[in-house]
């Protein structure tokens, strides 16, 4: 069988329109998700305040235990159940950032307890409440070593939105599926959509390889 990758070249400005299409709902998402991880993460922060943590607990435990196409399709078809209408795009965001959120979460909880507790402790003793030192001393120091593994779940995240297709998101995947439609042609087309994402997300993984020699050289990471 011989390789025909017309279809791909005629419907080129298709595939880099889906692709633009991708990127901005992938970065919408991770927005999203990481307002929502860092709430959630520093909510699980302290068992004592029982309805904050069982809250995010439970959402950490649910969103993480399904799979992210039904949650999709509960945002896209489950909500017009309830006279919920939204754009398909507005579900394809909301659905990758909750479910990036919960993921996000564990990033943020994670490097805030990598932080000495010792330092906490001296900023209450000299009066600092608790939310302007974690604002001003732990978090600020955490977030750097949140950029690696948010680094990973952006990565993650640029993969994970092809599953917005099924929402009939023009991304490049639908575009992908809208050329095999015409032309049947659906080996060369999936390589092409295949290439696509290696260059979105081998750009990504440059970029933060950047970031973290910039960190390195600053002193900021050890």
């Amino acid at each position: 069988m011989e390789l025909d990758f017309s279809p791909v070249f005629s419907g080129w400005r298709n595939l880099i329109q889906g692709a633009s299409v991708t990127v901005e709902i992938t970065a919408m998402a991770l927005v999203l998700g990481c307002v929502m991880g860092l709430l959630v993460g520093i909510g699980r922060l302290k068992p004592e305040r029982r309805v904050i943590y069982a809250l995010c607990t439970s959402y950490v435990a649910v969103i993480r235990g399904t799979p992210l196409l039904v949650q999709l399709f509960l945002l896209f078809f489950g909500l017009p159940q309830f006279d919920i209408l939204l754009p398909a795009f507005v579900c394809g965001v909301i659905g990758l950032g909750i479910y990036s959120g919960a993921y996000v979460s564990e990033i943020v909880r994670g490097s805030i307890q990598s932080i000495d507790r010792g330092q906490m402790e001296a900023a209450r003793s000299v009066g600092m409440s608790y939310g302007t030192a974690m604002r001003t001393i732990i978090l600020p120091q955490a977030l750097v070593r949140m950029i690696p593994p948010l680094g990973n779940e952006f990565i993650a995240l640029i993969k994970n939105s092809a599953l917005v297709s099924l929402l009939t998101i023009h991304d490049v995947m639908h575009e992908g599926q809208k050329i095999i439609s015409v032309t049947y042609r659906s080996l060369e087309v999936y390589l092409a959509i295949a290439a696509i994402y290696f260059v979105l997300t081998g750009l990504t993984t440059l970029a933060l390889r950047r970031i973290e020699q910039r960190l390195r050289a600053g002193g900021m990471v050890q």
